[in-house]
Parts: structure tokens; C-alpha cells; sequence
């Protein structure tokens, strides 16, 4: 799998370009991981997309262990090789259970036993599997979430589909010769 686009040269980048990756930098995140090097070819779009990334990963109001759940459920489902390599451990450190995130890379039902990893788990397999939410797993996420989180959780799961579209379109793949997570086949 080799990188589609081109490296690149933040000494050659426009203005617009160095005003977002300076924005990336000193943001929250504070490297240029992920979609932001894809993004940059585009730089009206890669300011608005990374203000949603740093919104959606980081006040969404969901504990770091749940959205880190959320990211690895998308990147799984779109078999995304940088964002399940960027967040895999991310989610080991905020206490997700390794067995459990190993289940979801392979395709196979997690068994949880925490209730609200539950909760986040099948409202991103409805969402995959049926392009809808049935109204008892809304009931259940308005009940223990509240409807902003709930909003914002929507928000999440869709932002990081449009990163995972992003990695598998230019080949992204994290630095450091990482194996991939994720055989690498096209269905058809």
C-alpha cells in the first residue's frame, strides 16, 4: 500500500496551509497524525475539519475510554489501517479492554460488560449495519447520555468515517512501519 499523495513540504506550504498547520500544532492534538497531511491539499477544508476533530474528540462530553471505543468501532468498519493505528492505543491507555478492541478489529461481537461501552457499541453496529437507530437504543442513549452527547456522539461517528474515507483513499498508514491492522482487499 503506497502513499498517494505526494510528501508534504511544510517549508513550501501557502499561507493558508501554514496557518492550519499551525492551528493543528498548537491545537489539542498537537501533531499532524491521521488526515491532516491529505487534508492540507485543501486548506479551507482542512481548517473546518480539523476544528470538528478537535471538537469531537475532545468535548463531546463522553469519557475518553467511550469516544476511543467509538473511533476504533469506525475505523474497524471501514478497515481504516492509521486511525485503528493512531487510536488503538490511545483506547488500551484509557482503559478499554485489549480482548475486546481485538474482537471488534476481527469483525466479531465484543462482550462487555460495562454497560455504557455496550450502549456505544451497538448504537455504532445499528448505525453500520442498518443506516438507522432503533428507538430503544435512542431511549437508552437519551437516558444515560442526554441529547447533546447524543448529538454529539452522531457528530463523532461521522466525523471519523469522513477520516477513515480520507486515510483509505490516499493510503494513509501511521508513521513507524506499524503492521497493518487490516488485510488489504477491495470487495467488489
Amino acid at each position: 500500500m503506497s502513499p498517494r499523495l505526494p510528501e508534504f513540504d511544510v517549508a513550501a506550504a501557502t499561507p493558508a496551509q501554514a496557518a492550519v498547520l499551525e492551528d493543528i500544532l498548537r491545537g489539542p492534538r498537537g501533531n499532524l497524525d491521521g488526515p491532516f497531511l491529505s487534508w492540507i491539499h485543501s486548506p479551507e477544508l482542512a481548517q473546518l475539519a480539523q476544528q470538528l476533530g478537535a471538537f469531537c474528540r475532545y468535548r463531546t462530553g463522553l469519557p475518553l475510554a467511550l469516544s476511543e471505543l467509538a473511533i476504533l468501532c469506525t475505523a474497524a468498519r471501514w478497515r481504516s489501517q492509521a486511525e485503528w493505528q493512531i487510536h488503538h492505543p490511545i483506547g488500551l491507555d484509557a482503559g478499554l479492554d485489549a480482548t475486546q478492541i481485538e474482537a471488534i478489529r476481527a469483525g466479531h461481537p465484543p462482550r462487555f460488560e460495562d454497560p455504557a461501552q455496550a450502549l456505544i457499541w451497538r448504537t455504532v453496529d445499528e448505525l453500520y449495519e442498518r443506516r438507522r437507530l432503533s428507538d430503544a437504543t435512542y431511549e437508552a442513549l437519551i437516558a444515560r447520555f442526554g441529547l447533546e452527547t447524543t448529538v454529539n456522539l452522531t457528530g463523532l461517528l461521522g466525523y471519523y468515517a469522513l477520516v477513515a474515507m480520507t486515510l483509505n483513499v490516499f493510503h494513509v498508514v501511521a508513521r513507524g512501519g506499524q503492521e497493518l491492522p487490516f488485510s488489504e482487499f477491495i470487495r467488489r
